[in-house]
Order: C-alpha cells, then sequence, then structure tokens
C-alpha cells in the first residue's frame, strides 16, 4: 500500500512538472477577436486592418510574457449578405459569443460607431472585457452628450470603462471639416447623412461648426441608403441656394450607404466636384468609393481621415508600411495602420500585466492595463489614452481624389 502510495505521489509530481514544462513553452493560450465588417463595400478598409493585425502578432511571434502565453487572433465579420455592411443582430451575437468565451481577452472593434454602441454594454458586463476600436468615431461612445446627458454613462453598467480608440473622434474631425470647407472658399454648403449613428453624428457636429464659423447652411437632411438614385434630391439641391447651387454639399455617410451613387447623381445633375465642392468624412475614404462612383466621376471630392498620411508617420510608422507592403502589396487604404495599433495596444497590455506580476487571463486587469496606457511609441506616433479611453493624438488630414486614387493634400489640428 505505500509502495502504491508513493508511485501516485510520483506520478502526481510528474504531471505537475509537466504541466509546469507546458506552461512555459507557451501552453497556456489567450484569444484576441477582431469584429469588423468583412462582407459589403467596407471590405477594401477593414481586409487591410485584418491584415495589420495580424502582422502585429506575427511579429510577436504570436507569442507573450517571455513565451508562457501562446496568442490567436480570430477576425470575426459583423456584416451579413443580407444588409451587404454591417448588420446589429450579427454584431450582437458577435459580442454575445466573446463574452461567453473566458479564453477571449480582448476584443478589437468595433468599425462602425451603431456597432460599439450594441457590443460596449455586454462586454462591459463580462469581465469587464476590453474593446479597442481602430475606427470608432462617435463622440458619444465615450464623452457625455450635451443633448443626450447620461447617455454615454448608459453603455457603461458596472460603471467601468472597457472601451478605447485608438482614432480621434468626430467632436474634432466635424469642426475641422467645416473650416476646411470654408478655407475652400465656399460660404453656403447643403449637409446630407445616412441617418446611422457615426454618419449623423459627424454631420451634426459639421452643421454646429459651420454656423459658429460663417458658414452658411442651406438645408440638412438624411438620406434613404437603399434609393435607386437621388436625382430628385440633386435636382432640388441645385436650386436649394437662392435659387442656384450652394458651394459646397457635406456628407456624412459610411460607402456602404450608396455613397457612389450619391456622388453619381451630384455629377450629373451638378457638374464636375470643382464647381460645387464634395467633402466627406472617413467613412468615404476609400478605393470602394472612388472604383464605385467612377474615377472621372470622383475626381476632386474631398475625405478627411483621423491623423497623418502615411508618408508623414514616424520611423515605426514607415517600418510598419514598409513591413506591410512587404507582405500584402501596395497599401492606400489609411486605416490599416490603426488595426496595427489596435493590436498593439492589446499586446501591451498583456505584457504590461505579466510584466506587474498579473494574471493576463484576468479580463479586468487587461482593461485596466490598457487605460493606463501613456506616452506609448507606437506606429501612429507618441500617444496616450485619456480617462474616457480617447487618444491623444487629433491631427486630421484631408484627401482629394486625383486620378482614381485618393492623395493628401493637407493635414490640420
Amino acid at each position: 500500500m505505500k509502495r502504491l502510495f508513493n508511485l501516485m505521489a510520483l506520478l502526481v509530481l510528474a504531471s505537475m512538472v509537466l504541466a509546469a514544462c507546458g506552461g512555459a513553452s507557451g501552453g497556456a493560450t489567450l484569444k484576441i477577436v477582431s469584429s469588423l465588417p468583412m462582407t459589403g463595400s467596407s471590405l477594401t478598409q477593414t481586409q487591410t486592418i485584418v491584415n495589420a493585425m495580424q502582422l502585429r502578432l506575427e511579429q510577436a511571434s504570436s507569442k507573450a510574457c517571455g513565451g508562457k502565453y501562446t496568442i490567436t487572433y480570430e477576425p470575426w465579420d459583423d456584416a451579413s449578405a443580407a444588409l451587404g455592411k454591417w448588420d446589429p443582430a450579427v454584431e450582437t451575437e458577435n459580442a454575445n459569443k466573446a463574452a461567453a468565451d473566458k479564453s477571449i481577452v480582448a476584443y478589437l472593434g468595433t468599425f462602425n460607431s451603431g456597432a460599439a454602441k450594441l457590443s460596449i454594454p455586454i462586454l462591459n458586463g463580462a469581465g469587464p472585457l476590453v474593446m479597442v476600436s481602430p475606427a470608432n468615431t462617435n463622440p458619444g461612445l465615450t464623452k457625455a452628450d450635451k443633448d443626450l446627458p447620461g447617455v454615454t454613462d448608459s453603455y457603461y453598467p458596472t460603471k467601468v470603462r472597457n472601451y478605447a480608440r485608438v482614432v480621434a473622434a468626430d467632436d474634432i474631425q466635424g469642426k475641422v471639416a467645416a473650416n476646411f470647407v470654408k478655407s475652400l472658399g465656399a460660404s453656403t454648403v447643403y449637409i446630407l447623412d445616412d441617418q446611422e449613428l457615426y454618419g449623423k453624428g459627424i454631420a451634426d457636429v459639421f452643421e454646429a461648426t459651420a454656423k459658429e464659423i460663417g458658414l452658411t447652411v442651406v438645408g440638412h437632411e438624411g438620406i434613404d441608403p437603399k434609393a435607386a438614385d437621388y436625382k430628385a434630391l440633386m435636382t432640388k439641391i441645385s436650386t436649394s441656394n437662392s435659387g442656384g447651387a450652394p458651394d459646397a454639399i457635406y456628407v456624412g455617410m459610411v460607402v456602404d450607404n450608396n455613397a457612389s451613387q450619391l456622388l453619381k447623381d451630384k455629377v450629373a445633375i451638378m457638374g464636375d466636384n470643382a464647381k460645387v465642392k464634395y467633402v466627406g468624412p472617413d467613412g468615404i475614404q476609400t478605393q470602394a468609393f472612388i472604383d464605385g462612383a467612377g474615377k472621372d466621376v470622383a475626381e476632386g471630392a474631398y475625405a478627411s481621415v483621423a491623423g497623418l498620411p502615411y508618408e508623414k508617420l514616424g520611423p515605426k510608422g514607415q517600418q510598419f508600411k514598409k513591413d506591410y507592403e512587404a507582405k500584402f502589396g501596395a497599401l492606400t487604404e489609411p486605416y490599416a495602420v490603426y488595426g496595427y495599433e489596435a493590436m498593439n495596444v492589446a499586446l501591451k497590455a498583456i505584457e504590461d500585466v505579466c510584466a506587474a506580476g498579473g494574471n493576463p487571463t484576468d479580463r479586468a486587469a487587461i482593461t485596466k492595463a490598457v487605460f493606463a496606457i501613456k506616452n506609448f511609441d507606437g506606429a501612429l506616433g507618441t500617444w496616450s489614452f485619456d480617462a474616457n479611453g480617447d487618444t491623444s493624438l487629433t491631427d486630421m488630414t484631408f484627401y482629394q481624389v486625383q486620378k482614381g486614387a485618393y492623395v493628401s493634400v493637407g493635414t490640420f489640428k
């Protein structure tokens, strides 16, 4: 009996040693997922974001904390073929799935602000599980809305913030856009939006700023993203300014919501974009928008994107672009580097938790580490998160379609 006990003790000890060896060789696994629209027109942008996330993880050899942990990454689609863009039902399903899978320590997304509105409270109650967005820009996701007090806080039922973003919000983008339109020589502007959280949000900021700086807003209305065409709307706009056309049209929308058709009908009714300036936000700063409208139709259109153009990024940003293009080919979409930085944030948080002697499988610890990031030297430059999860970077770059491609024409604060 004593020999049997000794044998069992040895077996238990051996299993403990093997388990320890397994952990030291990367036996424990941490999972990171992204939730982005991988179906529809946004794919030209989101595929580059996913590529960049995969690149960053490969550069880390899919390991963390001195090799003690293996990191896996799964890109999830939050769009549906039925809608041809992000789908509220799919995004909600993704968030619930992530909340239930305890191996997931970071949720990279979303792309659309309306999707984030649905996921934040679900993940907030799951640890909380941290979200790091490469693209959401609606201010209300992180900041109290002066017209809807308390709405932002309602996204965080645990009272602990779990959502951060590496891109500047629309309260900055909308203000800069209005000033940019005025700098083009415009004195009158007609505003359109796609009636989504992102599109209407940035259009509202643009309108408020336009009025503050002396731009006359001739009209502001929401469009039907599923309309067959917008010729009647553009005909109305063409005579909205004392019988003539306004100097500019500003559109708050994403490419998925019929943005190319809207531009085609604008040009058909009012002529090329040199006559009536056509300006939009980052939601239309994608090659899919140009290709959908046709390069001749799109010629001269403007769009803004948070941050610096690739050619003005620092050494780490330049290295990212070099590494990306060596693996995936020419990079024209602006949001790839934000995908890279979002993965950067997740990996840094994991490493910081380990360095402090913590447990990187603890979602709350990872969330806390993300919000503690300060003076981070990343691909976007040196930046910090504030208490709301917003980045300290506020640069905004405008691009113009020239010969079938977006070309940067100026960076503003």
